[in-house]
Formats: C-alpha cells, sequence, structure tokens
C-alpha cells in the first residue's frame, strides 16, 4: 500500500469542463426506464477522457482505475436517472392523468413543460391543474387541491378527446420527461430541475479528468459507477464487482431549515433514513477535508436514501458513505453553487489518493479479530479510533 506521506492531496478541477458537462447532461432527458441516451453520452465522454468501460445490460455503466493493489477496491457512485411522470390513464377530455416516477411532489409539476414518448414518436405537453384559467375559473384557481390525481397532462397535439390519444399512439404506461429548463449564473449560481444527481455526475467526469491528468495511479483499484435507478430506491445494487471494500456515493444534500448542508463546500453526510453511514469511512472523509482545506459541513437525512444505501440493503457487505453538493428546493427548481461541486470533485481525488487504513477489508470475512478495527470508549483514550493492540493496519 501507499505511504501515508507519499499519496497526492486534493488536486485542481477544471470547473468550465465541470459547468459544461453539467449542462449537457441537463439537456438530455433521463427519466428512471428511459436512460438509454443519457447512458450513451456518458459512454462517450469516458472514451474523450481515455477510459474503458463496461456496461451492465440495463445500462449501469463502471470503468476503472487500476491501482497499485487490486483489493480492498472502491467505488464511487452517482446516478443517472432522474424524476419523472408515466401515464397513468387517457382522459375522456384529451389530456392524460399521469403518476410520478421517483418522489416528487405535484405542487413543482404544476406548469412543467414535458416530453411524452409514445410508441410513434415524442409528443410535448404541458402539466396544469384542471382549473387552470383565472379568466374561467376566477378564485377556484387558487384553492384547488395539490397532488398528483389534481393535475393533467396537456398534451401538444389535437387531442380533444381519449379516441385522439389514440391516434397519436399515446398509451398507459408511456414516459413523460420534464424540461429541466437550466440557467447557469455569473455569480456561480445553477438553477433547474434535475441538478439531483447529473451535477454530482459532472462533479465525478471533472475529477477523473482531473486524475488522469495528474497521471494518478490510486494504491488500489477504484471504480466509477453510473447507475440508472436510484430515484426509485434500485441505486447500486449491482456492478459493485466482489473486490469492492468501500462505496462512495456522490449526490444532493438537503438545504432546508432543520439541516446543516450548505450550498458552498461538500456536505459529509454521517447518516440518511437507513441509518448511520460507516464510521471509519465518513471519519476519514472529514480528516481529508480538513487537510485539504476543502470547505465542509455535516449532516444527517431523515428522509432521503443513496445508492450507498441501496447497496447495503441489497445485502453488500461494503464501508458506506455520502458526500454532496448542497441543493436547495430538492425535486423542484433545484439551486446550486458552483463552489460546492468544485469541492465535490477535490475531495473525491484526495479519497481517490488517499492510502487503505484499514487492511482487514482487503477480504469480506476472516477469523480472529486480529485486523479488526476499534471505536474508542473513553474520552482518556488518545490513540484514536482506530487504535487497538491488536490491529494489524497499514497507514
Amino acid at each position: 500500500m501507499s505511504d501515508a506521506q507519499d499519496y497526492p492531496h486534493r488536486l485542481s478541477i477544471d470547473t468550465a469542463y465541470l459547468r459544461e458537462r453539467l449542462r449537457e447532461l441537463l439537456s438530455i432527458p433521463s427519466p428512471t426506464g428511459y436512460t438509454d441516451s443519457i447512458v450513451r453520452h456518458t459512454c462517450r465522454e469516458l472514451e474523450r477522457l481515455g477510459l474503458d468501460y463496461e456496461i451492465t445490460r440495463r445500462g449501469v455503466v463502471r470503468t476503472k482505475l487500476a491501482g497499485e493493489e487490486h483489493k480492498p477496491a472502491r467505488a464511487l457512485v452517482s446516478h443517472l436517472d432522474t424524476i419523472g411522470a408515466q401515464v397513468k390513464q387517457l382522459k375522456e377530455n384529451g389530456r392524460l392523468e399521469l403518476v410520478p416516477i421517483g418522489n416528487w411532489s405535484a405542487r413543482f409539476a404544476e406548469g412543467a413543460r414535458a416530453t411524452i414518448f409514445s410508441e410513434k414518436g415524442a409528443y410535448r405537453g404541458t402539466i396544469l391543474p384542471p382549473k387552470a384559467s383565472g379568466h374561467a375559473f376566477n378564485d377556484e384557481v387558487d384553492t384547488a387541491p395539490v397532488g398528483w390525481a389534481h393535475v393533467e397532462l396537456r398534451v401538444d397535439a389535437l387531442s380533444r378527446t381519449r379516441a385522439d390519444l389514440c391516434r397519436l399512439g399515446i398509451d398507459v404506461g408511456d414516459i413523460v420527461a420534464i424540461d429541466a429548463q437550466p440557467e447557469f449564473l455569473e455569480n456561480g449560481y445553477i438553477v433547474s430541475r434535475h441538478l439531483d444527481n447529473k451535477a454530482g455526475v459532472a462533479s465525478m467526469l471533472a475529477a477523473l479528468k482531473a486524475i488522469g491528468e495528474a497521471g494518478m495511479r490510486p494504491p488500489v483499484d477504484t471504480y466509477w459507477l453510473f447507475t440508472i435507478a436510484e430515484e426509485v430506491g434500485i441505486g447500486a445494487t449491482v456492478g459493485l464487482g466482489e473486490d469492492v471494500a468501500a462505496i462512495l456515493s456522490i449526490d444532493n444534500g438537503v438545504t432546508a431549515p432543520g439541516q446543516n448542508s450548505d450550498e458552498f463546500g461538500v456536505t459529509i453526510a454521517m447518516a440518511d433514513q437507513t441509518g448511520p453511514f460507516d464510521f471509519h469511512l465518513t471519519r476519514k472523509l472529514v480528516k481529508l477535508a480538513r487537510e485539504n482545506d476543502i470547505r465542509f459541513q455535516k449532516d444527517v437525512f431523515r428522509y432521503y436514501r443513496s445508492d450507498s444505501a441501496a447497496a447495503l440493503v441489497a445485502g453488500h457487505d461494503v464501508r458506506a458513505a455520502l458526500i454532496t453538493f448542497g441543493v436547495d428546493a430538492s425535486h423542484g427548481y433545484e439551486r446550486i453553487h458552483m463552489h460546492a461541486l468544485r469541492s465535490l470533485a477535490e475531495l473525491m481525488t484526495a479519497y481517490v489518493g488517499s492510502p487503505v487504513e484499514i487492511g482487514r477489508d482487503v477480504n469480506e470475512i476472516q477469523p480472529g479479530l486480529r485486523g479488526f478495527t476499534h471505536q474508542s470508549l473513553s474520552k482518556a483514550d488518545q490513540k484514536g479510533p482506530l487504535a487497538s493492540d491488536d490491529i494489524d493496519i497499514e497507514l
């Protein structure tokens, strides 16, 4: 393993590259279930970075940076899919009843421009409440209830009846993609739908670019995964490989009252709704942020789960952690800042270049306690969280 004194620190991130990759990703519709185009786009970008890749049968993309050692391998993961909708029924008024893909509010769907992907091609449309015009319904526009049962999709084609919709080739189950409508402001703010998690993907690509240009070789094999069904809870359930001992998800962090996330710096998640993230891996990330002068904060997410959580629930015995960019109004009209995306990519480069500290992780299961980690039970114990007489740790 690499010596702790020799590993590279954070690398410089090409923020112009990061911004342009994000702009491209946001232009490609990719609700869960309709991700082939963005998978192809991501693979072409990996090729431009000089990287080989593999694709699972459904479309999870994996590339590997070969390390000095094969095990215990690491994985960094972000997801290509976004929230969206699906046609539930063809209505007699020629409009479409919808159900959401992923967990998001119909409050944010009202007024959205969208694309319906049917067997006969793509149609444009707008999601509206049934009583959308104040000139027709006066105050009823403001008192209408909120919910998916109270919106419908108006198709921009001759569709006044259910029969018209059938003639167009639109049917139950058709996927609906919501327009991102991004704005990149000169002060570094970015406002758009679907920054979750296309901003995470762009940050990963920027980190890969920095690592390649620096000629960094990680201490262990490091896999970079781009998943396609995180928004419906599947996430990184496949594609990790048996050698992976630690998984680091890159996703959004919720900036809202009662949360500690921020639109500046990187947010290190300590827990999500599935429970605490790995004690030792999260402490390592905090230590790397401090040593590399990367602005950070910690947070706990109560109504949120990520690719890492999905991997754990699927039965992968891996150390799991989550680092995020702060996003305001998640799953709505989201807002982030380039500072957080840069910080996120910097922490990724520092982590990828850092040494393996728990040598026992090379095997999933071993007899005896030798090399097993230690958590201090006493304030008087100053040896640190990994210190123990029976530990065999490579530092």
